[in-house]
């Protein structure tokens, strides 16, 4: 039975915005903080986040909410510079009063909010940022994270690249900490397989002309990775067809660039890739395919990756709250280390006690078209995440 059967109709306070109030929540409703990003070519999916997250409450709600309280989202926009998201992350807390930080984080952001959790008092759980940083020297005990990092990435990409037998790359990621992440992990892999990387550039956030950089690609190499996102990926996207370039290699991977929520503004600028792909609706599982009725019903679309990511840290924040009993920091911290959590992406996920990440499945998926003429992904691997993440960093101190 659905969360709206047994609960009857999603409430519309579910979807309202609480009046902020400075003080820590002790009953109530749970306040969640959600970081948007409201400039630049990341404010284009600002509202998708935000309807996201709101909908995942509203299903959760509907369900009891955690320890009989209900979640409310308090989204706070920024200008998407790192300084800007600790100081909205700053308001969500004092002047919000919210329990955890959720949100739309760049990997810069990420590392910059990290170090100051400690005196927000408050939890912060990724579904974001990708960096693989952010399993090393930048984790911190009130830091979780559930969206996938780029050395699960690149795990997961090394079957592509040896079974294609490509040995030559060229790179392009985004010039900020997400893009040289990648960028390092990646090289990591080609190098282990004994191939070289011919192209390693990096392309300013909100960069519109990507001429010279598609006349640098162009150069001789048999794989080309791209790691440009969001209207970035698009205009390079579209450019990038204009010149046949992805014509000229035997195999194009791409990381948070020809992704579900894009596809259908690519058009065929992108047939062919084959995409690191977290999650999508067609995923096994009863719970996993509630989830996507009960979103579709509440959101009047289909969900995307982005908001599975929601919805698996809305899911481990309940089970921690659940277990501890509380919604205090500490308490829901200590919680949800090592805790096997029935999640949309199966059950007893591990939130891995050593670093506090989710270890969860990951995927890739090639870009085809589809019924209709539409574009749509057809899944090349899905493997669970005991099977793509590295042991933990030694680095990490999360105790």
């Amino acid at each position: 039975m659905s969360y709206l059967t047994r609960r009857g109709a999603v409430a519309a306070a579910a979807f309202a915005l609480a009046a902020p109030r400075a003080f820590a929540q002790a009953s109530g409703p749970i306040k969640v903080g959600l970081l948007t990003i409201d400039s630049g070519p990341f404010a284009t999916y600002a509202n998708l986040i935000d309807q996201g997250a709101k909908t995942a409450a509203a299903i959760l709600n509907a369900d009891g909410g955690a320890a009989g309280r209900k979640f409310e989202i308090v989204t706070q926009a920024h200008n998407g510079t790192p300084a800007a998201a600790v100081a909205a992350a700053t308001r969500l807390v004092q002047q919000g009063g919210v329990s955890l930080i959720l949100g739309q984080t760049l990997s810069s952001h990420s590392l910059a909010l990290v170090p100051k959790l400690t005196d927000l008092n408050v939890l912060f759980i990724d579904h974001y940022a990708e960096s693989t940083d952010l399993m090393g020297k930048g984790c911190h005990p009130n830091y979780f994270r559930v969206s996938t990092p780029h050395a699960v990435t690149t795990k997961l990409m090394e079957d592509f690249v040896k079974s294609s037998g490509v040995k030559s790359w060229n790179l392009i990621t985004p010039d900020y900490a997400s893009g040289h992440s990648l960028s390092k992990s990646f090289q990591a892999l080609v190098g282990s397989l004994g191939g070289t990387v011919q192209q390693n550039l990096f392309a300013p956030i909100g960069t519109s002309d990507f001429g010279s950089y598609i006349s640098q690609l162009s150069k001789p190499a048999d794989g080309l990775l791209v790691a440009l996102f969001m209207s970035d990926g698009q205009s390079f996207a579209k450019q990038a067809k204009q010149f046949g370039l992805f014509d000229k290699f035997k195999l194009v991977l791409g990381a948070g660039f020809a992704t579900d929520f894009q596809l259908e503004a690519h058009g065929d600028n992108v047939l062919g890739v084959v995409n690191s792909l977290s999650w999508t609706p067609e995923l096994p599982g009863e719970r996993n395919a509630r989830y996507v009725k009960e979103f579709e019903q509440i959101a009047k679309r289909r969900p995307f990756y982005t908001d599975a990511d929601i919805m698996a840290a809305l899911e481990s924040y309940r089970a921690g709250v659940v277990k501890a009993g509380s919604t205090d920091p500490a308490k829901v911290r200590k919680a949800l280390e090592g805790l096997k959590i029935d999640m949309i992406f199966g059950s007893a996920v591990e939130m891995r006690a050593a670093d506090h990440h989710l270890i969860r499945q990951h995927g890739m998926a090639q870009v085809v078209k589809g019924a209709g003429g539409r574009n749509a992904f057809v899944m090349k691997a899905v493997k669970p995440g005991a099977e793509l993440y590295p042991a933990p960093n030694p680095e990490c101190k999360v105790a």
